[in-house]
Formats: C-alpha cells, sequence, structure tokens
C-alpha cells in the first residue's frame, strides 16, 4: 500500500543529522557532538511556571494565536532586544516550536513551483517543507563567501518564480552570521519586489560580541520573523515558537497555523510568559559558557591544521576536510570507529557542505576536551 503514500512524502528523507545520530548509538565510549541542543536545563523559575500551571488548571485550548499576555511578552522582547514593533493583537503568533512556525509560513506563501532561495550549507529542516508545500529549493553556494548569502548571490539566483529568501542566522550549521552592512544591502535588493524573506533568528540570543540585528528593521513589510525559546531558554521540549509578520500576511499564517495544531501547549505558553518577562536575560549565563567553548574548540582545531571559519553565533563549528580526500561521511565514520568522537557529515546539509563536518560544542568543557583530544589523535594517527 506504500503508492498510495503522497509522492512528496514518499520522497523525502529522514535528516542526515539523525541518521548519524542513530548510527553512532551502535557504538561504545564515544563522545557525540553531533546534536543541536543547550546542554542547560530550563531555569528553574521557568520550570515552576510550568509546574504552577498545571496547578491552576491552564489546560484547556488558548486563542489560536496563543494567550494575548504571551504574545505582549514576546512583542516586547523582540521590541527591547532588538528594536523590532509587531502588535501582539494581529501581528504575533505562537507556535510549536519554530519547526512548526516555518511549515505555516512555506504553506502560506507557496505555490506549486515557487522557488526558495536557500544558503547553503543550511540546515536541512528547510528542503522538506518547501518541497509539502509544492516549492523548489533553489541553494545558493556561500563557501567561497564564509558561508554568507549576499545581495549579489541573492541576485545572481533570483527568477521570476523566486517567492521566498530564507535567511537562518546565526546559521546552522555554521554559526556566522550577517552584519548590518550586509542585511540593508538585502533589504534594498528586495524591498518593493514580490517576494518574502524568512529570517529563521532562533540563536538570536547567541551572537557573541556584538548585537543581534534582523532584516526586518529594514525591510518590515516583507519579513516573517521567526524565533522561540529552544536555543534562548533551553526549552527545547516545551515546543515554544514565534511568528512575527506584518498583519496582512499574519492573518493568513493564523489560518494555516489554526488548522494545523489549533494552539501550542498552554502548559507551556504559561512557562513561556515567564521565560519572557522575568527570564528576559536567561540567555545570558549560557551565552557567556558558549563563547568560551567556542574559543577553545576554535583554537584547538586551528591548532590541528584545520580550516575553519570562526563563527558569530549559535554553538556550531564547521571545520573544513577536504584536504584529507575523503567524503565527509566516511571521515564522520571513520572518527566514531577509531577515535571515538561523533561529529555530523556536511553532505547532511546539502551538497554543498560535502568536504566539512558539524560540531556542536553545547557540551561541557570536560566533554569537548577529550573530544579535541581524541580528534587530534585521530588526525595524527590515521590521515
Amino acid at each position: 500500500m506504500e503508492h498510495l503514500i503522497n509522492s512528496r512524502v514518499r520522497e523525502i528523507e529522514l535528516s542526515g543529522i539523525r541518521k548519524f545520530f542513530n548510527m553512532v548509538n551502535d557504538y561504545e565510549d564515544v563522545i557525540s557532538l553531533t546534536i543541536g541542543q543547550p546542554d542547560f536545563i530550563t531555569p528553574e523559575h521557568v520550570k515552576y511556571a510550568g509546574k504552577e500551571a498545571i496547578d491552576k488548571n491552564y489546560t484547556t485550548y488558548t486563542h489560536n494565536a496563543g494567550y494575548l499576555e504571551l504574545r505582549e511578552a514576546a512583542s516586547h522582547f523582540v521590541k527591547s532586544k532588538y528594536n523590532l514593533t509587531y502588535s501582539p493583537d494581529h501581528e504575533v503568533i505562537v507556535t510549536v516550536g519554530a519547526s512548526q512556525a516555518i511549515d505555516c509560513t512555506f504553506r502560506t506563501l507557496l505555490e506549486e513551483g515557487s522557488e526558495v532561495i536557500l544558503p547553503s550549507p543550511v540546515y536541512p529542516g528547510y528542503e522538506p517543507l518547501i518541497k509539502l508545500a509544492g516549492g523548489k529549493p533553489i541553494y545558493v553556494d556561500t563557501t567561497a563567501n564564509d558561508f554568507k548569502l549576499t545581495a549579489e548571490l541573492i541576485n545572481s539566483h533570483l527568477t521570476e518564480k523566486t517567492r521566498c529568501i530564507v535567511l537562518p542566522y546565526p546559521s546552522n550549521p555554521t554559526g556566522v552570521t550577517l552584519n548590518e552592512d550586509e542585511l540593508k544591502k538585502i533589504a534594498e535588493l528586495v524591498e518593493g519586489k514580490d517576494l518574502f524573506v524568512l529570517s529563521d533568528e532562533i540563536y538570536s540570543e547567541l551572537v557573541y560580541g556584538k548585537t543581534h540585528v534582523s532584516i526586518a528593521s529594514y525591510l518590515r513589510e516583507q519579513t516573517i520573523v521567526i524565533n522561540g525559546l529552544s536555543k534562548s531558554h533551553s526549552m527545547t521540549g516545551w515546543r515554544i515558537g514565534f511568528l512575527f509578520a506584518p498583519h496582512n500576511v499574519a492573518k493568513h499564517l493564523l489560518k494555516v497555523h489554526q488548522y494545523n495544531v489549533s494552539c501550542a501547549s498552554s502548559v507551556s505558553q504559561r512557562a513561556a510568559i515567564e521565560a519572557l518577562t522575568t527570564g528576559i536575560n536567561d540567555a545570558t549565563e549560557m551565552k557567556e559558557a558558549y563563547k568560551e567553548r567556542l574559543e577553545y574548540v576554535y583554537n584547538r582545531l586551528v591548532g590541528m591544521g584545520l580550516d575553519v571559519v570562526k563563527p558569530d553565533g549559535a554553538f556550531y563549528l564547521f571545520p573544513n576536510i577536504k584536504k584529507f580526500n575523503q567524503t565527509s561521511f566516511d571521515f564522520a565514520r571513520s572518527l566514531v570507529e577509531k577515535a571515538g568522537v561523533a561529529l555530523v557529515p556536511g553532505s547532511a546539509f546539502s551538497e554543498y557542505g560535502e568536504g566539512y563536518v558539524r560540531l556542536s560544542y553545547a557540551y561541557s568543557m570536560e566533554q569537548l576536551t577529550e573530544a579535541m583530544n581524541r580528534l587530534e589523535y585521530y588526525l595524527q594517527e590515521y590521515v
């Protein structure tokens, strides 16, 4: 009966990240730096708010867009942090994580054959959602440009079918982000054209040495901003994301969201209110720890002779392994087998990720130190 399954679904494959993670589980004594999940626990005051929500019977449906109090908190958060202004009444939607926000956006914007420009290498979660919505991903090679999607690169890939440009910065898998001047140039190129920008800013609170800037500051009417609490507040399992969009777009996003999930978890929403009010700066401690880990791991990689772009945010490094003349999968598998360290093959992030591996430093310094020692041993002994 498999032939009756939607052909678009049949063609989709499981994430290369998860495939490799699952494979690693078959090995013993492996330090896995594969999953992009904070190693911090959800803040205690946020957990308490979730428990209290259950005790106070916040266990029913909410407004489709989420509790107004949460939308107000989210609106205040992006205003105070990034100087973005959105009406909590009509321009903010609480979603089931950033992933559902992305899905809603593509299903709202795309029609059959619509093209979506993606900077590559890129997180593998976009392509399946684009294809399920009838769109076509257009990958742009950014490897010669420190993994940055520029106005020039975008312009060279624009066609009459282009409907959306994805700006996933800070980036998974590279950790790089775009500066104010680069965003302004993209905004100038896009302004007035019949297309949108999907700005995935889930790592916005994890930017090092500078403040995160959103392209919505310069292109508000054509930008849909996606954010959430998974990375900023270590709330991956609570599944709270946000859509910020101008009202004439948000009203259509809400329809897709409504028929998809009705609303996000009421209990998680109450915890999210606490996270965005009392815990508005909860990411500070994590960010300082990640910055320390970044410096350590980056310097170790450079000391091993690996070519790696130093990132501006998130918690990933994406070293180049092309000089070893192996595919990224073969390199990663051999590293697991011979040294007990797991990194994600770059090929999981599109064809332009081939020749790289992704390393997450969202792990303890003890784990990172041992992993770097094992990696150094592997490079000295086996390549």
